[in-house]
């Protein structure tokens, strides 16, 4: 059997999206030919919002290695807070001592710490070892630079970042093995920028959603809910982050609701807005981004955030409860919300406000899975207000039969379940060279 050392700074039971991938995907590999072993940071050495559940998903075969980092407490002086940063040194050390004791087949980078990329060209260099990179968001980006984009958040941390991915992105990939993508666009834009990478294995393999998460979520007591449903209303829900490329979505959104309850007030006083998890931070700690949307909207009082980050399991939980599913899309075309599939296992109706030509529009189609309000930042936003009133009428009614589109099921079992995602990563590690 091949071995496979898995790069991932986050890891249970810290709840970090970077790490979903893995975490998935660790029971499937042993089948596929690869046994997996994790490198990440001890759990003391991290900062962020811990789920012990999601440990429960980890079977205990599985040999997870965890190294130091620079503490927080001598690192924060000087505003350094970065978890790829903060572990590098001790990673090339404990990383280059493993690869020399122990023979493996291939490094996989599966994390957003895009500093810790560059290390798989030393180990090739000094090691011989082939390497893969795993795109879940584009090191280099020129998004914050183009035509009615928002300020770059970060200040001088952003400046950095960008030099830092500007010096070692082409180097780095002149030597990749191979690369996972979950959008496309991501591996469009290397193409362009490097013409040498033609020549590198490449897929573009997202998330998926995971049967053995539902029936763990499943299993355990229910979450208590958000709401009562005394006054017959119905309820919207939205789990996850709201970065700076949604608020165009929620605009369309909100002013949608505004139009609606213009001309149907009783109706749209039923109408409740959740918004769960929407930044990274702990409890206490975060600011609302969706509430202030909603006042310049004028329909904040049918909108509720609770901005700080919850549980992967416990998200899933409240999905199953909410009587609708929003999918607001961003304004950064290629990007792929991996809540996608987690919500089609929910199977309880969504509700898709995408940007024309997107892949989320591509993907939302391809599946069924969602009522699809389109929009475009530089057209008229009418037929999207009409969209949204004719789909709140829909809720309103209960859904009749037959209203929704039905679900390409047979796709989604096909390509976005976990086991068959991990098929197509082993696949492509086979490539790699």
């Amino acid at each position: 059997m091949k071995k496979l050392l898995i790069i991932s700074p986050h890891f249970p039971p810290l709840n970090a999206p970077d790490m979903q991938r893995i975490r998935m995907s660790l029971p499937h590999y042993r089948r596929q030919g690869w046994e997996p072993v994790v490198l990440t940071i001890e759990d003391r050495f991290q900062e962020g919002v811990r789920e012990p559940e999601l440990l429960e998903s980890i079977a205990r075969d599985v040999r997870v290695i965890r190294i130091p980092a620079l503490p927080l407490s001598l690192t924060r002086w000087c505003g350094l807070g970065n978890t790829g940063l903060r572990m590098l040194p001790y990673l090339l050390w404990h990383g280059t001592r493993l690869l020399r004791r122990e023979k493996f087949d291939l490094v996989f980078f599966s994390n957003t710490q895009f500093v810790t990329f560059p290390l798989g060209r030393l180990w090739r260099s000094w090691l011989g070892v082939p390497y893969v990179i795993d795109i879940q968001d584009p090191w280099r980006t020129d998004y914050y630079e183009r035509r009615g984009s928002r300020s770059p958040p970060g200040g001088w941390k952003y400046q950095f970042a960008r030099f830092q991915a500007w010096l070692l992105e082409g180097w780095t990939y002149r030597k990749v093995g191979a690369v996972m993508s979950v959008s496309p666009s991501y591996l469009e834009d290397l193409r362009q920028r490097y013409p040498d990478f033609a020549r590198v294995p490449a897929e573009v393999i997202g998330f998926g959603g995971s049967r053995e998460d539902l029936l763990q979520a499943s299993a355990h007591q229910m979450t208590p809910p958000l709401y009562s449903r005394d006054q017959g209303e119905i309820h919207f829900l939205y789990t996850g982050a709201s970065g700076p490329v949604m608020p165009h979505s929620l605009t369309v959104l909100f002013d949608g609701l505004r139009r609606y309850r213009a001309s149907q007030p009783d109706r749209a006083a039923r109408l409740r807005f959740h918004f769960v998890g929407t930044s990274y931070v702990a409890p206490g700690k975060g600011q609302p981004s969706v509430l202030p949307v909603a006042q310049e909207c004028g329909v904040a009082d049918l909108v509720s955030e609770i901005p700080h980050r919850i549980g992967h399991f416990e998200a899933m939980r409240w999905q199953r409860q909410a009587d609708v599913l929003l999918l607001p899309g961003s304004s950064d075309l290629a990007y792929s919300p991996s809540k996608i599939y987690p919500y089609f296992l929910t199977g309880r109706p969504i509700l898709g406000v995408v940007f024309r030509t997107s892949v989320m529009e591509r993907l939302l189609d391809d599946l069924g899975c969602a009522f699809l309000v389109r929009f475009a930042s530089d057209e008229l936003k009418e037929q999207a207000y009409a969209d949204l009133a004719a789909f709140f009428d829909l809720a309103v009614a209960g859904f009749p039969a037959g209203s929704l589109r039905p679900r390409n099921q047979e796709l989604f079992q096909r390509s976005y379940l976990a086991e068959e995602l991990t098929r197509r990563q082993c696949a492509l590690f086979d490539q790699a060279r």
